[in-house]
């Protein structure tokens, strides 16, 4: 929450200068007179680094890094809606409807909630709706305020990924990548990705954002991460999200290495793993479902999964220090198995999860961020 904040009146004006290509018409169209407009300009250059446009007799030609911005700025602008809402105020709604309250929303952000309650007040009047229901104690966002904190969301997200293609552009740091890793994706198959990618782009941050699909989807559609990596749900439900294809996985039944069936020369059927205690993800989740549909391939009722633990770390003591069983790849838990202390054994019959990448369906991903995506699919088609 400590990043820059843009001047949306600044950034309407280069919007409307890119456009119309003279600052009397573009000051027509936001309604500002041309020394103010001109004056925003200015400072947007300014705080870029750049000139924005060449002022030439017969108008302003937007200069290259303009040319980068203006569609993320376009883009941003459509999403806001009003050319009356600041920055601040989309900040102090998006940390409110983050946080569920206004103290927490302050700790989060610095601000006081004095403060955060009169940018909410001002920007329900600028957009002319009511953003918040309190209910007692509780407050709720109204559904417009719903669909207004995702549409800030990612207008800021537009404006990040704009000020990121002018900064590198210009060959400074600044930009930055947010990654949302479910578990599988944790193993090996990003962290070689990382490495790579910044070999190449030592000045480019990286934020891994760690969690499950529930829990990352939400961040995803709202602009705070980028992308997210792991294995890919069924399309029903995701018409706002796009999933690409990495690699198949082969999950294995994972036990200690001094567990009964570690020794058994054949893999263990059904009736086998039914006899022994199950740690599994929750039943939301691929992995569970693709568990369930092996155990039952006989016909037979899969028994009752008596701890659900989506840690792999917490699956790991449970595993060594009990008969338990789970059903996992074997990269989250290689250094294990390497050492001899937890085994990987066939299932039953095969099964094999999708991995891949999700996006927004309507993302536009910067120079860097797509090299990432290159990068992980490169390294992932050698995954085995």
């Amino acid at each position: 929450m400590n990043e820059r904040l843009p001047n949306i009146r600044h950034l309407a004006a280069f919007a409307a200068t890119v456009e119309h290509g003279s600052v009397t018409r573009a000051a027509d169209r936001i309604g500002l007179t041309q020394p103010a407009l001109t004056q925003a300009i200015s400072r947007l250059e300014a705080d870029l680094g750049c000139q924005l446009f060449e002022r030439e007799p017969g108008g302003m030609r937007p200069t290259e890094p303009a040319l980068l911005l203006a569609p993320r700025v376009e883009s941003a602008i459509s999403r806001i809606g009003s050319n009356r809402v600041t920055a601040t105020q989309m900040r102090a709604f998006i940390a409110l409807a983050q946080a569920g309250s206004y103290a927490a929303a302050a700790e989060r952000t610095g601000l006081t909630s004095a403060s955060l309650h009169r940018a909410v007040a001002d920007l329900s009047l600028a957009v002319s709706e009511r953003l918040v229901d309190r209910r007692g104690r509780h407050l709720t966002l109204t559904r417009k305020g719903e669909r207004r904190a995702r549409d800030f969301g990612l207008a800021l997200a537009e404006i990040r990924s704009g000020y990121a293609e002018v900064s590198q552009w210009l060959g400074k740091a600044g930009a930055r990548i947010a990654i949302g890793a479910m578990p599988l994706s944790r193993a090996r198959w990003l962290p070689r990705a990382i490495l790579v990618f910044k070999e190449r782009n030592p000045h480019i941050d990286v934020t891994v954002v760690e969690g499950s699909h529930s829990e990352l989807s939400g961040p995803l559609r709202d602009g705070e991460i980028d992308f997210l990596l792991g294995a890919l749900r069924d399309e029903a439900g995701l018409d706002d999200l796009r999933q690409q294809t990495v690699f198949e996985d082969r999950p294995r039944i994972i036990m200690r290495s001094g567990h009964p069936l570690a020794a058994r020369s054949t893999p263990p059927d059904t009736s086998d793993l039914a006899r022994y205690p199950w740690v599994l993800p929750n039943p939301q989740t691929p992995l569970y479902g693709y568990w369930k549909d092996m155990m039952s391939d006989d016909g037979s009722q899969p028994p009752h999964v008596t701890i659900e633990c989506g840690s792999v770390l917490t699956v790991r003591e449970l595993l060594l220090e009990t008969d338990m069983l789970t059903l996992l790849s074997p990269d989250q838990l290689r250094v294990e198995i390497e050492a001899g202390l937890l085994v990987a054994r066939d299932t039953p019959t095969p099964v094999l999860r999708t991995i891949g990448i999700t996006t927004r369906q309507d993302w536009r991903p910067t120079q860097s961020q797509q090299q990432m995506i290159d990068i992980l699919c490169n390294i992932g088609r050698n995954i085995s």
